[in-house]
């Protein structure tokens, strides 16, 4: 009996309790990560470094590249008379997803691979970049889709014309108002999951985990993409939308324009509260 007890004492000596979870590991004093401090608002001394710069050209070239297979494949779908004989909605929702992949994977040490306004703005809302950065970022991003979607023009100019320049739209059938809350909903999914895919906190706790954080992040658009392309076309990045609607010019881009831009920026904002006030809890974490 008495090396029976022992057993029990020494087995849970042994295999203590497991690493505490929710409101219980937020009690512990040890951290294994390293909470990066608040961008200050205002940052001059961006203006006189080369990074700076040499971030918003990599936000320019990846916007550019983005427009360009995507629009020329949303096109490619259009221009079929049968979707059967096209990559259909389910390969322009791959074109997004796998670009935003590839893309932040190739930019994400350099800008931290936005490529899309509305993330700048979440991210800005959570103090992870300065005002004037977020600026740039979000000019440069603009120009490069408005020159992405000139490039698919100049190509095929007629065509372009036709086929609607990749333009986003309400769908007929669908109130104005379901367009808004489709943009909410799908660039909250969006930045939502920016947010956890960077959260030096899941970084620590996961690195044995060999996962890509631009996987997940490409993957939600492509799941975006499949939910709201029928409502919308899906815009959930309002630099995207302006540069086709910029370079088709035409009364139906240009009708709905500002749900392209209020939506995503509602949707990043909610998202960034999320993730900061009840995810993370950090206004109310012990200074």
């Amino acid at each position: 009996m008495e090396g029976r007890e022992e057993d029990v004492r020494v087995g849970a000596n042994k295999y203590g309790e497991r690493q505490p979870i929710g409101t219980a590991a937020q009690a512990q004093d040890v951290k294994d990560y390293t909470e990066p401090p608040p961008a200050p608002l205002f940052e001059p001394g961006e203006l006189s470094s080369w990074s700076f710069y040499r971030a918003g050209i990599a936000e320019f070239v990846a916007t550019f590249l983005f427009l360009y297979i995507t629009v020329l494949t949303v096109m490619g779908v259009a221009k079929s008379p049968t979707k059967c004989s096209t990559v259909g909605i389910q390969g322009i929702a791959w074109a997004f997803g796998g670009m935003i992949f590839a893309l932040v994977y190739c930019t994400a040490g350099i800008s931290g691979g936005h490529i899309n306004p509305a993330v700048t703005f979440g991210l800005l809302l959570a103090r992870k970049l300065s005002l004037t950065r977020a600026v740039f970022y979000m000019l440069m991003q603009c120009l490069g889709a408005i020159c992405g979607a000139a490039v698919v023009k100049a190509f095929q100019k007629s065509q372009y014309e036709v086929l609607g320049g990749g333009a986003n739209t309400v769908s007929t059938g669908y109130a104005k108002g379901s367009g808004l809350g489709a943009e909410i909903v799908g660039t909250f999914v969006l930045v939502y999951t920016v947010f956890s895919a960077t959260d030096a906190k899941r970084n620590a706790r996961d690195s044995h985990v060999p996962i890509l954080a631009p996987l997940p992040i490409g993957f939600a658009v492509f799941l975006v993409h499949l939910a709201t392309i029928p409502i919308t076309g899906t815009g959930i990045n309002p630099a995207r939308s302006l540069g086709a609607a910029l370079i088709y010019n035409k009364d139906q881009a240009w009708d709905d324009h500002w749900i392209f831009w209020v939506g995503p920026f509602i949707g990043a904002a909610l998202a960034s509260l999320y993730h900061q006030i009840v995810i993370r809890a950090i206004p109310f974490k012990s200074k």
